[in-house]
Parts: structure tokens; sequence; C-alpha cells
């Protein structure tokens, strides 16, 4: 009886793992979205700057 609990327990710390590795994968391609539409703005900018300048 002791095993079955000790897997169940076991089972759920492995899911909960999961899910927060899940949740963290999302989180970090949110933040690379975020940066790379930072970085195509900042060279739009610059774009616009160089070409007024010429």
């Amino acid at each position: 009886m002791n095993l079955m609990h000790e897997d169940l327990a076991r089972a759920h710390i492995d899911a909960r793992l999961q899910q927060a590795r899940v949740l963290r994968r999302s989180s970090q391609l949110e933040r690379a979205r975020r940066l790379t539409r930072r970085a195509e703005r900042a060279n739009q900018q610059a774009r616009l700057l160089l070409a007024r300048c010429l």
C-alpha cells in the first residue's frame, strides 16, 4: 500500500515538473517574440533616420 502512495506521489511530481517545463518554455518563446519585435522596430527606426540624413 505504501509503495502505491509513493508511486502516486512520484507521478504527481513528474506531472507538475512537466507542466512547469511547458510554462517556462512558453514564457521563453513569448519573451523571444517580444525581443524580436523590439529589434525589428529599432531596425526600422534606424533605417528611417538614415534615410532622413541622406
